[in-house]
């Protein structure tokens, strides 16, 4: 099943997809004729592993790690499908990153990995966004709309064996299959568990495979994990940075 949250003329409203409809307890919504895509959780953090995949790690000339590598982005990291991502204005090397991500369901910690299951809600995907030439991750990956997520969560799907791909300007960059992870996700949310609380709607990405590359304003960046969806964001002129809320705007304009 897909969960949703849409923005609709009188608020933001959440529910079933299918088929380009969104079923809620109220009634039924058309995407794009009625309602547009929201980020499809709210997470108090976005806890992202980097550095899980083995040709990554030799593209980017990285060492092994012993244990997942994480770093946090914020919630004004998070835009939805099909918004628009300001290219920042601080930098001039921004690159594209496809994850898969685990949704929480319930506050938790502690969980071992057979409890796994039952804390996630489900699964969506992430574009972990860089800007490489900045110092340090948080300057680097903490940034406004750094955090392309969803399109949706899939809650019926197991996310050991996944096949996924990144199109950018049509071009394909990545193509790997989540097999190839060197920590699969439930190792990881159990692992991020024992240092952190999660509450509902946190998010856990669980890293990007080999051929993050560059992205320039007017790309579109499209990510497909297979199974759950694709989530599809077009890079914008810095300037339109302006234009994101600075307050929660979920009615549809």
């Amino acid at each position: 099943m897909k969960l949703a949250r849409i923005a609709t003329d009188d608020g933001p409203v959440a529910g079933r997809y299918e088929d380009g409809v969104v079923h809620t307890d109220d009634g039924v919504y058309e995407v794009e004729s009625d309602a547009d895509f929201l980020p499809p959780c709210e997470p108090s953090a976005l806890y992202c592993v980097g550095r899980n995949f083995a040709e990554t790690l030799d593209q980017m000339e990285y060492e092994r790690p012993d244990e997942p590598d994480f770093f946090i982005k914020p919630p004004a990291s998070l835009v939805g499908h099909e918004d628009p991502v300001p290219y920042p204005g601080f930098s001039d090397e921004v690159t594209y990153a496809g994850e898969l991500a685990a949704v929480i369901d319930e506050p938790c910690r502690n969980v071992s990995e057979a409890e796994v299951s039952d804390v996630v809600r489900g699964y969506t995907i992430l574009n972990d966004m860089d800007a490489l030439d900045q110092g340090g991750r948080t300057a680097r990956k903490a940034f406004d709309a750094s955090g392309p997520l969803g399109p949706w969560i899939e809650t019926a799907v197991d996310p050991t064996d996944i096949e996924m791909y990144t199109d950018v300007a049509g071009e394909r960059r990545q193509e790997a299959n989540t097999e190839l992870m060197l920590f699969e996700p439930a190792e990881i949310v159990s692992f991020l568990s024992r240092r952190f609380t999660f509450r509902p709607g946190d998010v856990i990405s669980f890293g990007s495979p080999a051929n993050p590359g560059l992205v320039d304003p007017g790309d579109t960046v499209e990510i497909t994990y297979e199974r759950v969806g694709t989530l599809r964001n077009t890079i914008v002129d810095s300037s339109e940075r302006d234009r994101l809320a600075l307050e929660d705007d979920t009615v549809r304009t």
